[in-house]
């Protein structure tokens, strides 16, 4: 029987593998909502469609539940990592990863454990490489009116957009209060992802997720170094964090060049098909 899709998690943050060099779906916004959706659907946080071969490098859409699309994602990356690895459309165990975002190098340190590392390339905290409205300047503890509360946000993208706000205690009560007006705010033009932070040691933090697109997530691979890099740029870390979350913890290095890697495990849960059901309501056209 030929597979429609593979999933995997990413500490709790799953997304379907969809293969178009082995079935092929229209990924278009309604079909992307409809197979995320977790009632009616298969159930996920996001699509990653690929590999699409049309150079040496293989290159990766990566598609929110609500059926936009995101440039880049540390959890999605990994994940997209292993399915390469595991299907052979790389050889060996460093490659190359193309993403709306960027290039990505990959490293599979633990085939077996699913333990991967990338290099997630550097940081900008400047506005409007971000984007953030306004005269361009980096965007670092400035105060943002969230719902009629003030609170104080660096913002910055590593190939996607992160507004950190840093909190004495973080929970998900917190993310999901505020995570909309954020994601949604007149001062972020492509909308944005959000991450509460904590700052337990010098070398750990803990953070909750609003993720652009998907809403509450367990774990972030992008949001972990946004919020490590933040807080490193505010000076309360230093260049080697410990980043916790519901779904279990990442590491991220912060090199001197500023370039940031991130290092965590990855699980595939199952694979199948669509029912002939919600094959019928899937929409055939691109």
């Amino acid at each position: 029987m030929s597979l429609d899709f593979k999933k995997y998690h990413g500490l709790g943050n799953d997304y379907l593998v969809i293969d178009p060099n082995v079935r092929d779906v229209a990924m278009t916004e309604a079909n992307i909502r409809l197979i995320c959706d977790r009632n009616f659907g298969v159930g996920s946080d996001g699509i990653l469609y690929g590999p699409i071969l049309d150079g040496d490098i293989p290159r990766l859409r990566i598609l929110n539940p609500d059926g936009s699309e995101a440039e880049k994602s540390g959890n999605g990356l990994r994940i997209f990592a292993k399915y390469l690895f595991e299907k052979q459309y790389v050889q060996g165990k460093e490659f190359q990863i193309q993403t709306l975002g960027g290039l990505v190098t990959v490293q599979v340190k633990d085939d077996v454990a699913g333990l991967i590392r990338i290099n997630m390339g550097k940081v900008t905290f400047i506005s409007n490489e971000i984007p953030v409205v306004g005269e361009p300047r980096e965007v670092v503890n400035e105060v943002l009116d969230v719902n009629g509360v003030d609170f104080q946000v660096t913002c910055l993208s590593i190939g996607n957009p992160h507004c950190v706000i840093p909190m004495e205690e973080v929970d998900e009560t917190r993310a999901r209060a505020i995570g909309p007006y954020v994601e949604n705010h007149e001062r972020f033009p492509n909308r944005i992802n959000l991450q509460i932070l904590k700052v337990i040691d010098r070398a750990n933090i803990d953070i909750r997720i609003w993720e652009r697109g998907a809403g509450y997530t367990l774990a972030s691979g992008s949001s972990s170094c946004a919020a490590a890099c933040a807080a490193h740029k505010l000076g309360l870390v230093d260049n080697d964090i410990t980043v916790h979350m519901p779904g279990g913890t990442l590491h991220i290095e912060i090199a001197d060049d500023g370039e940031v890697f991130m290092t965590g495990p990855v699980e595939g849960t199952f694979q199948g098909t669509f029912h002939a059901d919600l094959e019928n309501r899937l929409s055939k056209s691109k």
